[in-house]
């Protein structure tokens, strides 16, 4: 099983504002963006092994593009564990974490862009 997760997911929304909201989750979240784009609506984010008080086992590198396809966005997410050095974990990650980052991402983002019931 790959240590990599990958998801995509359309958004009836202006790609800009989705991009923007996005950027406003990883904060939520209490991430760190390490590198941003905002031409190309993508950036690069670090969280840390504790979110909102809860203990998830380790660091998680995410990358989010978002691209316009017709009237919708697509929201592009790629993200991996990271060990204690901010590496890419190769072996031995916790099941779920990474996968619990991405679900908390997403539901922040369509909570920004009032999506959310």
């Amino acid at each position: 099983m790959s240590l990599e997760q990958h998801l995509e997911k359309l958004i009836t929304s202006d790609p800009q504002l989705v991009f923007t909201s996005a950027l406003k989750a990883v904060e939520k979240l209490e991430g760190k963006v390490i590198t941003y784009s905002p031409e190309k609506l993508v950036f690069e984010s670090r969280f840390p092994k504790m979110i909102l008080g809860k203990t998830l086992g380790e660091r998680t590198q995410l990358s989010c593009e978002v691209r316009k396809q017709g009237d919708q966005s697509l929201v592009v997410v790629d993200a991996f564990p990271l060990d204690a050095l901010e590496r890419k974990l190769l072996f031995g990650a916790r099941k779920g974490v990474t996968q619990t980052v991405i679900t908390w991402f997403l539901a922040h983002l369509e909570n920004n862009l009032g999506l959310s019931n």
